[in-house]
């Protein structure tokens, strides 16, 4: 595990992954790609989850970490919130994590696809990358399988 910073009072980052590693796998079964995220709050209060959508809603901005912000709702800050991701976060979801001033990302693993986790730390935010093989295992075989999905989620 890799962090970038002292712990703080939130759970146990794999303990947090579970979620977002469940919602990755409802994205699959739903015929999607598996790629599940969740929101929490500083207490360890799950705020929001949600998985990429983008193949059964048919919109390319459905990704895991936006349908899990979008599930949270709104909040008066995000800066003490955590968003945990099975996969490194494209650039539209750091964005989006950067935007909002989210102060702490978890990240499952970034073997399949390296995203934007070190440009967010350079601008301050907690990245604790876990490099769960649960996750690599998941990405692997959905990409293997998959591949035309994988490169259209990517943008390639």
């Amino acid at each position: 595990m890799t962090d970038t910073a002292a712990p703080d009072s939130t759970p146990d980052p794999t303990t947090m992954l579970a979620t977002a590693l469940e919602e990755a796998r409802a994205g699959l079964a739903e015929g999607g790609v598996p790629i599940g995220a969740a929101l929490f709050g500083q207490d360890g209060r799950l705020l929001g989850r949600g998985h990429n959508r983008r193949v059964q809603d048919g919109d390319p901005s459905a990704h895991g970490e936006t349908s899990a912000f979008r599930a949270a709702g709104r909040l008066r800050g995000y800066g003490r919130t955590t968003m945990v991701t099975t996969l490194s976060p494209c650039w539209y979801c750091s964005g989006l994590i950067r935007q909002f001033g989210i102060g702490h990302v978890v990240i499952g693993e970034a073997r399949t696809f390296s995203g934007g986790h070190d440009w967010l730390a350079e601008h301050g935010v907690r990245i604790t990358l876990l490099d769960d093989p649960d996750c690599v295992a998941l990405m692997r075989d959905f990409i293997a399988a998959r591949p035309e999905l994988w490169y259209e989620d990517i943008g390639e």
